[in-house]
């Protein structure tokens, strides 16, 4: 049986967000969000710039501060699960100039199990290396990360928090301003996370890959407009009223729609 197809209990859901409202200067950006995310799953947050995809995200996180609304992780707060949970930013929000390796910035992911203040041991190193040749980036370990190409960078952040052996990830913009090459093999990646039990929450910005890489879509702009399976949810009518004549790539996704259908 496939365990996407489940519901299940609120102890089991790797995510339930429910009645959150973020807001700057009171003024809402971010309204009225009903989130669940089953185990196994892939989810794509899609919506046009400016509609509150990445302040979801790290509002969920609690980057930034929630005007209202309850956020649990395995059915309970992010505090109390921690290591569970695992956190890829956008690469545009990174300082890419501070002067560390490509292994450093992956051996930052085990910080959480190492201990700030403890020595990183050999034992640590092998097992960021390991990451780094899962994401074909051993060759680059000691490279300074700002020597890095975007996909090169994009590819260390992924091995990053493949170290932490999470059940939930969370992704902001994973495949923005990288290669095809890389692309593959993130979502190479992010699906065979999947087949193994965890679950992925990805912001996603081109609408003609939603089909092909996720299980469940959630549609924002401001506010959730839907919320589901992908066959079920994504749609021209749904998209419609998430980007009404925003929608510039509305005939090629349109063809994309018709060609999952035949």
């Amino acid at each position: 049986m496939d365990v996407r197809t489940l519901h299940s209990s609120p102890q089991e859901q790797p995510l339930s967000v429910h009645d959150l409202t973020v807001a700057y200067e009171r003024k809402p950006v971010v309204w009225d969000v009903h989130l669940d995310v089953q185990p196994a799953t892939l989810t794509a947050i899609v919506g046009p710039n400016g509609a509150g995809k990445s302040t979801l995200l790290k509002s969920i996180l609690g980057l930034l501060p929630r005007s209202s609304g309850r956020v649990l992780f395995f059915g309970r707060e992010l505090n109390k699960v921690g290591s569970k949970v695992a956190y890829v930013p956008q690469r545009e929000s990174v300082d890419w100039d501070y002067p560390v390796t490509a292994l450093d910035v992956v051996v930052m992911g085990l910080y959480r199990k190492i201990g700030w203040c403890l020595p990183i041991l050999g034992s640590h190193r092998k097992k960021a290396m390991e990451a780094l040749e899962k994401m074909d980036m051993a060759h680059f370990a000691d490279r300074q990360i700002s020597e890095l190409s975007g996909g090169q960078q994009q590819r260390v952040f992924l091995a990053r928090a493949l170290i932490q052996e999470a059940e939930l990830y969370f992704m902001d913009e994973p495949f923005a301003g990288i290669d095809a090459t890389t692309e593959k093999a993130i979502i190479h990646i992010l699906h065979e996370l999947r087949d193994k039990g965890q679950t992925v929450v990805c912001v996603h910005h081109d609408l003609t890959t939603v089909m092909e890489y996720f299980d469940n879509v959630f549609l924002l702009n401001l506010r959730q407009v839907a919320h589901g399976p992908v066959q079920e949810v994504f749609h021209m009518a749904n998209l419609q009223k998430t980007y009404g004549g925003k929608l510039t790539m509305l005939d090629k996704v349109a063809q994309s729609l018709a060609s999952s259908e035949t």
